[in-house]
């Protein structure tokens, strides 16, 4: 520790070097001192007395060390701590200086004989060491200026450290520097002599800033330090030094990168030599501040004050006394007014891991009994009964947590709701428990552990009093077998159900409902089923129960391309008589579905659209299905930004390892607006999410191949496109998916066949899906196959297929599809020399894909009118905000159903100038007709009609 700078192991402590400099100077002229460093544990107290004795040898003093021990140094001659040498014992005891300079360091001696001091007054008995360092100063120091240094001094005997200190005062001439270490404790401080002493000079280290953390990892890892971690890091250790370090050290232990991700993926798990620290730093503290950190980390962040108190056990005053001094050694922090939390999760988990087994099971049993009793919401009380079992299995525990597993199965939280109702029903009593109870954890295990939820709802079924317990059984154990594949079991219980009475048969077309339902997540259940099962479709639809089995089998009809009048006759009569309130969102989702799958996209958006505004209506684990079904319905209507929104809130955080099957759809969906946008590198980065094991054999996983397949194809590997393509296609075959409405893979695989130079395959799948969607009457399916066609024909009647395919899509209002289509047809007219022609179609193409953000195409069609000769202006710009006042008139007395003429009258305008008004409305809001418009000034109102009308040119 040169003059001039900091100790090189030192970081942000330039002025406190500079004074114990100036003492060690001071002493090597022959003065005495007296230095405390004073500050809490792991603040580097004895980094800095290192730094000293460093110092002080430099300089030539002796330097002899110790360190204070409570439970190693009783007071009074018991045997001695830390440090004593037998040499300098000896050399003390005669008067002579030891043969050696330099620090002691042999941890041995014993207590030795009271002795006089030099003015003549008795002094007490001392330790070893203690003894060893008052001889030091009543003789050897005469000869050699030496330094005395005590670390922990305040766990060392007082009296001992007094007398010290006292001796010092009487020898004042000798050149002794004396240097305590002493530790903030809530017990009294150092003796009253030391403020007496006109040589005193108290060090008091501060935590670390921001850049001093930064400065400190940078030397232990060698690399920059990124700003999210400086900031964490200094969050969770509060800047102590200590701390810190052992931070950094254990992220290195765990292979995490020093980044901010990097500690946020710790978590609230044990980061090694952190958590030793910070249990070592915590013992080091009183009783009271122990029980304060134990309850905390029970409690969690934002612990109130009072609640925190009233769980330790000990006054307010002092539960808050106790955390400021756990927020002086960086474990705590007030988080809010008069609420408090542990510095980091990892904190939190190194308290609790440290905090015994049974002392632990008892504060969270007394911390639920406490939430409970001051009205917190069941959700924050649930945690602590799950780890308090005895306590767990109280009434008005056992009640908190049913209520809790209802919440959670409503918000799609099964795994959650078996573990509380687990806790309810001790393993091997089932029987003597209530049925009731027993069904609903059955209930739960249905969606997560199958062959449990069978077995207690089987155990429980004829015991469950009423008829509606049983009927709600029945339906979770139908559900259950069958996808599980026991479709035989299944249909022996719906057989054996009463069907002579309207609610008998009404249960029993309900439990069909839901068995056809659940076999769509298994395919075996599902080719079985459908070869035992009726799927009539001529019911009437008058009660909510015929209304779901004819939107389940109208589902299924649809998907197989069969009976297709049928089939959407039936869907309509569900949609038509059923409502959010009489009728299960599932039925409802599933009627509309059909018609999306019958290229009726926007009937089925809007059923979409009114279950997901009716939030009563929808429990939250069947929201992630009806959006990535609503972002289906846009992506196919090519409404690409309400496509990505859609299914950024079915996947929410969830993984792509752990999506379930309804947002593996999202994620398919998704996959495919992100390459209408262009965004092949999004693209690519939410497919790498998706681990190879997750892909099972559920039909949403056939389209997410159909997505990937795509995804492959813009990255110009045919190869890997076809081979997800192809698979995607034999799935979708055994799925008997066969409506080329239903899936669009036969067209992507037919243009990843053309890149890898089989047109032959090509024009089958496109010829096939030609047949399929023509005897349909499925227009999107129609146009978009004639537009692969004529990619996988030859020269010949090319021209005249791309103006079919236009004309077909043009009345279907799949606004993309329309735009790729004219995008084709105009590359197509250029090739053939009609250069007028061309520029006519691609300007059209490239208008479109401009207004429905499909940037890739928007490209394409700009490259193709280069190539003719063009010289494309600026896009026409789209969207509500673009309509004049007069736009706005029309388009918003249309959207409340008043006709052309009524609007006329109303306006005082002529009809024909309502119709001219309403075209240049559906142009710019992409809509194909009426029935759009609604929903479309709907979504636009927020914004559009915020700003001001464009002004009538």
């Amino acid at each position: 520790m040169s003059a001039g700078r900091t100790h090189p192991r030192l970081v942000e402590r330039e002025r406190e070097t500079a004074v114990l400099r100036d003492l060690v100077r001071r002493t090597a002229a022959g003065r005495t001192g007296l230095v405390v460093v004073k500050g809490p544990a792991g603040i580097g107290r004895t980094a800095l007395l290192r730094a000293l004795a460093e110092e002080a040898e430099r300089r030539g003093l002796r330097v002899v060390e110790t360190a204070g021990a409570r439970e190693r140094m009783l007071r009074f001659g018991s045997p001695g701590a830390p440090l004593g040498t037998a040499a300098l014992d000896a050399s003390a005891a005669d008067g002579r200086a030891p043969a050696r300079g330099g620090r002691s360091g042999d941890r041995g001696g014993r207590a030795r004989a009271p002795f006089t001091l030099p003015d003549g007054t008795a002094a007490p008995p001392l330790h070893g060491p203690l003894l060893t360092y008052r001889q030091v100063v009543g003789s050897a120091s005469v000869t050699r200026p030496t330094l005395l240094s005590v670390d922990d001094a305040d766990r060392a005997d007082l009296e001992s450290i007094r007398a010290l200190v006292r001796l010092m005062r009487t020898r004042h001439d000798l050149p002794v520097l004396l240097a305590l270490g002493w530790r903030d404790r809530e017990e009294p401080a150092a003796p009253v002599e030391w403020a007496t002493r006109s040589t005193l000079e108290v060090i008091r280290p501060r935590p670390l800033s921001g850049p001093g953390v930064a400065a400190v990892v940078r030397r232990l890892a060698g690399t920059a330090v990124e700003a999210g971690f400086q900031a964490g890091c200094l969050a969770a250790t509060g800047g102590i030094p200590s701390l810190v370090t052992g931070l950094v050290a254990g992220l290195g232990e765990l292979r995490l990168p020093l980044t901010g991700a990097g500690l946020e993926a710790a978590g609230e798990g044990d980061v090694p030599v952190f958590g030793a620290r910070v249990r070592r730093l915590l013992h080091g503290q009183s009783p009271v501040a122990v029980r304060a950190a134990q309850a905390m980390a029970v409690l969690g962040d934002g612990t109130a004050t009072t609640t925190g108190a009233g769980l330790a056990r000990v006054e307010t005053t002092a539960f808050t006394r106790s955390l400021r001094r756990l927020e002086a050694v960086g474990l705590a922090r007030a988080s809010a007014a008069d609420t408090w939390s542990l510095a980091h999760p990892a904190v939190r988990h190194a308290v609790l891991t440290g905090t015994p087994s049974r002392t632990r099971t008892d504060l969270h049993g007394r911390a639920a009994r406490l939430l409970h009793d001051s009205g917190a919401p069941a959700g924050d009380i649930a945690g602590h009964l799950l780890a308090s079992p005895a306590v767990a299995r109280e009434p008005w525990a056992r009640a908190l947590l049913r209520e809790e597993a209802r919440t959670a199965l409503l918000r799609g939280a099964a795994e959650h709701a078996v573990r509380l109702l687990r806790s309810c029903v001790p393993p091997g009593r089932e029987d003597t428990c209530d049925p009731v109870l027993v069904m609903e954890l059955g209930i739960a295990e249905s969606r997560v552990d199958a062959e449990s939820g069978i077995g207690h709802l089987t155990s429980v079924l004829d015991r469950l009093p009423g008829p509606d317990l049983r009927l709600t059984a029945l339906s979770a154990l139908v559900g259950a077998l069958t996808r599980t594949g026991r479709t035989g079991r299944a249909a022996q219980l719906l057989a054996a159900q009463d069907t002579g009475s309207p609610s008998g048969r009404a249960r029993l077309q309900l439990l069909e409902a839901d068995m056809l339902l659940a076999a769509t997540d298994n395919r075996e259940a599902y080719t079985d089923l459908l070869q035992g099962v009726s799927l009539r479709l001529d019911l009437p639809g008058t009660t909510a129960e015929e209304r779901a089995l004819l939107a389940g089998r109208a589902f299924i009809a649809v998907s197989r391309g069969e009976r297709l009048p049928q089939a959407l006759s039936a869907a309509d009569r569900v949609l038509l008589s059923g409502t959010p309130l009489t009728d299960s969102p599932v039925s409802l989702a599933a009627a509309a579905a059909a018609l999306a799958y019958a290229d009726r996209p926007a009937d089925a958006a809007h059923v979409y659209r009114q279950l997901l505004e009716g939030a009563d209506a929808v429990p939250d684990h069947l929201r992630a299905g009806l959006l990535a079904l609503d972002g289906e319905a846009a992506q196919r209507l090519g409404r690409i930004d309400l496509a990505l929104r859609s299914t950024a809130q079915a996947l929410g955080s969830t993984p792509g390892a752990r999506v379930t099957h309804h947002q593996t759809l999202a994620l398919a969906v998704r996959l495919h607006a992100l390459l209408d946008r262009g965004d092949v590198v999004a693209a690519d980065a939410l497919a790498g999410t998706v681990p190879p094991d997750a892909i099972d054999d559920a039909w949403q996983w056939s389209e997410y191949l159909a997505a990937r397949g795509r995804l492959r194809l813009a990255q110009d590997d045919p190869v890997a496109a076809v081979a997800d393509l192809t698979e995607c296609g034999r799935r979708q075959e055994l799925w008997q998916r066969t409506n080329p409405a239903a899936s669009p893979w036969w067209y992507w695989a037919g243009h990843a066949h053309l890149a890898a130079g089989d047109p032959a395959e090509a024009g089958r799948l496109a010829t096939r899906a030609v047949d399929l969607a023509h005897s349909a009457d499925f227009p999107v399916a129609l146009g978009t196959a004639l537009e692969l066609l004529a990619s996988a024909g030859g020269e010949r009647g090319r021209l005249q297929i791309l103006e079919d395919a236009e004309s077909v899509l043009a009345q279907s209002g799949a606004a993309l599809s329309l735009a790729r289509t004219r995008v084709a047809r105009g590359r197509a007219l250029l090739r053939a020399g009609h250069v007028g022609p061309a520029r006519k179609v691609l300007r059209r193409g490239w208008d479109e894909s401009h207004a429905l953000g499909a940037h890739a195409l928007h490209d394409e069609a700009h490259g193709l009118l280069l190539s003719a000769g063009a010289r494309p202006r600026r896009a026409a710009s789209r969207g509500a905000g673009e309509l004049t006042r007069s736009e706005k008139q029309v388009a918003r007395l249309a959207a409340a159903g008043r006709t052309n003429l009524q609007i006329a009258e109303a306006l005082f305008v002529t009809r024909r100038t309502v119709e001219l008004h309403l075209t240049s409305v559906y142009r710019k809001l992409g809509l194909s007709g009426r029935k759009e418009l609604r929903s479309a000034l709907g979504r636009a109102r927020g914004g559009a009609d915020a700003a001001p009308a464009r002004r009538e040119r």
